[in-house]
């Protein structure tokens, strides 16, 4: 062929500003295809609410490469398969990607070049996804950082590995045409029920609706994000994490973004820290994944293969139903199911009630969480996790048992955000509305609700069920 074309496979990167793949594509002189396979099966295939976002981000995407010229091709099936294939259609001479880093998408893309470049096709993978790669940061010894704060000094102190890209200039169009599947036909929407009707108003995806919710933030809520990043009653969070887990802006972008309106001192320095030390647990945990590809389904501490989890399923279908009878878990995952997003305080408190509460394993919570969070990301959903659990590394102490009325008093002090979701609840006073349990007849008569008919009594008593956590710990280290 002539004019041989380059691919560039997009995965979780659906943007073309800074796109190390896309940029060095285009710099390579051939016409680009850029392709999108759907991979329905693995581990980390994508899960119901994700697959909403992922739907209108691919329109935002394919939107973006008709500006440019790059048409976007679109095939359900195994990657490993599916690729070559494409090559072979497109008689392409060299395919591109930014890296992934569990264990089932390292050993994909090992495959996948070793087939293309055993075929003469040039394969190159980039950094597309970390500020810096999981082998370029290490202790002293030589090792992987198991704790967060030597980490983030670490990467404080050599700062990002590489340099923000732009997105490339148009060109002209490939000769080569390749049929593509329709998107609507893959059915990423839900209609039956509809669950995630509430999403469109609570998300726009695509690097536009990144953009926008990162300079919302910096326009302002940055600088009370110490304080209000832990009140689930406020807005005062960045809400770019599905943004960050399907790649429609990079870390590298937020974290760029960020220092220059601080240097400029739009942004005060200590909050402006703050919020960079959140996006730097994203990385950590990606450095955790790569360095331990067990960490979505088993301990980062040995000693809790043993821990004596209890097998309740009525239990935790009352908490994936948000009707445990404890409100601000309700609430939370009530928000989860309604809008794909839950606030991470309140993500702590779910998790900690059905690890530590009801007993019932971490990896059940991670699992519901990867189908129900538009943010579903494979390093921060188990590594999170785990350090509710206390099994993972720089994991909270296990007696760390999170009290959810103390909390919900604490960073929902006027019972805001439970009246938003436990609406059954809502006339309560800001003094009982946390544990209605405890309400005195006459608020409970006067606000209309009658515990264990209009809202559950509660699936666990919190101090009983606390100290049964601790139980099975002692049990556990014990057996050790």
């Amino acid at each position: 062929m002539k004019n041989p074309s380059s691919i560039v496979w997009f995965r979780r990167d659906l943007r073309t500003a800074d796109n190390p793949a896309l940029a060095a594509a285009r710099l390579a002189g051939r016409p680009v295809i850029a392709v999108y396979i759907h991979d329905k099966k693995g581990f980390f295939a994508i899960g119901g609410a994700q697959k909403w976002f992922l739907h209108y981000a691919l329109e935002a995407l394919r939107k973006s490469l008709d500006g440019l010229g790059i048409p976007l091709v679109l095939r359900r099936g195994r990657a490993e398969e599916i690729l070559p294939l494409l090559v072979e259609e497109s008689g392409a001479a060299a395919a591109y990607w930014n890296r992934r880093y569990a264990a089932e998408e390292i050993a994909t893309d090992q495959t996948i070049k070793a087939s293309l470049t055993g075929n003469r096709v040039e394969a190159s993978s980039f950094n597309g996804a970390l500020l810096r790669e999981p082998w370029e940061i290490g202790t002293k010894a030589g090792g992987p950082y198991r704790v967060f704060t030597p980490f983030w000094n670490a990467l404080r102190g050599i700062g990002p590995g590489r340099r923000e890209v732009a997105a490339p200039e148009p060109q002209a169009a490939p000769a080569s045409q390749i049929c593509s599947d329709d998107l609507d036909d893959w059915a990423l929407i839900p209609q039956s029920p509809d669950w995630a009707v509430e999403f469109r108003d609570c998300w726009r995806p695509g690097a536009a609706g990144a953009a926008a919710a990162l300079d919302r933030f910096l326009d302002d809520p940055v600088n009370r994000y110490g304080e209000d990043r832990n009140r689930p009653d406020k807005e005062g969070t960045s809400r770019l994490s599905p943004h960050l887990a399907l790649g429609t802006i990079s870390a590298l972008q937020v974290w760029n973004a960020t220092r220059t309106a601080t240097a400029a001192g739009g942004i005060a320095e200590r909050e402006g820290t703050k919020f960079l030390s959140e996006i730097a647990w994203r990385e950590f945990a990606y450095h955790l994944l790569y360095h331990n590809p067990a960490m979505p389904t088993e301990p980062l501490r040995a000693d809790f293969r043993t821990f004596p989890w209890r097998d309740d399923e009525a239990s935790f279908r009352a908490w994936t139903r948000g009707q445990t009878g404890v409100p601000i878990v309700d609430a939370g995952m009530r928000e989860l199911w309604r809008t794909g997003w839950m606030h991470n305080r309140v993500r702590m408190i779910v998790a900690s009630f059905l690890v530590k509460n009801l007993l019932i394993p971490w990896q059940k919570g991670e699992r519901w969480f990867w189908d129900t969070l538009v943010d579903a990301d494979p390093a921060n959903n188990a590594a999170s996790w785990q350090w509710v659990a206390g099994c993972g590394a720089d994991a909270a102490p296990y007696f760390r048992i999170f009290n959810p009325v103390l909390q919900g008093q604490r960073f929902d002090p006027d019972g805001a955000y439970v009246r938003a979701f436990v609406p059954e609840i809502a006339a309560l006073p800001n003094g009982c509305i946390h544990a209605p349990w405890n309400a005195p007849e006459r608020a409970l008569d006067a606000a209309g609700v009658r515990p264990g008919d209009t809202y559950p009594l509660p699936i666990a008593d919190l101090e009983q069920s606390r100290n049964r956590a601790l139980s099975a710990y002692e049990e556990m280290k014990a057996a050790a």
